[in-house]
């Protein structure tokens, strides 16, 4: 039996994600495009302690993260995930070169705006294929 290197059928893993995201609208439609193009969304968050608590029981591959949640700093977030091994992809409404220094020092993967958040974005940006087979 011949087997095939998980990379070469990565479309065919599910991503399992974390959203952390202080706005409960955001929350929804973002878990509603990313399950239906392939990013399976283990659950959401909105504040740190949240993000943590889900982060230990769901395992998740990646962590989507407003750099914004209300009170509290996206950042600082970020840091504690990665250090559990998470992937950390940063979000928000604002422009990436308002925080490129941030986001440069921090130890996410990337940045993606909220308003071009997709599958195919953040699994380029965990060096997966973009599109999961249909």
């Amino acid at each position: 039996m011949h087997l095939t290197p998980l990379m070469r059928h990565a479309e065919l893993v599910p991503v399992r994600c974390l959203l952390v995201d202080d706005c409960r609208t955001f929350l929804d439609a973002a878990r509603g495009l990313l399950d239906r193009d392939g990013v399976a969304v283990a659950g959401t968050a909105s504040c740190t302690a949240e993000a943590l608590g889900q982060a230990g029981l769901l395992s998740p591959d990646v962590a989507v993260i407003d750099i914004g949640l209300g009170d509290e700093n996206g950042f600082d977030l970020a840091s504690q995930l990665a250090e559990r091994g998470i992937t950390v992809i940063m979000t928000s409404a604002s422009a990436e070169s308002d925080y490129a220094d941030l986001i440069a020092e921090s130890p996410a993967a990337g940045f993606v705006p909220k308003a071009e958040l997709s599958a195919a974005r953040i699994r380029r940006l965990l060096g997966l294929p973009g599109s999961p087979v249909p």
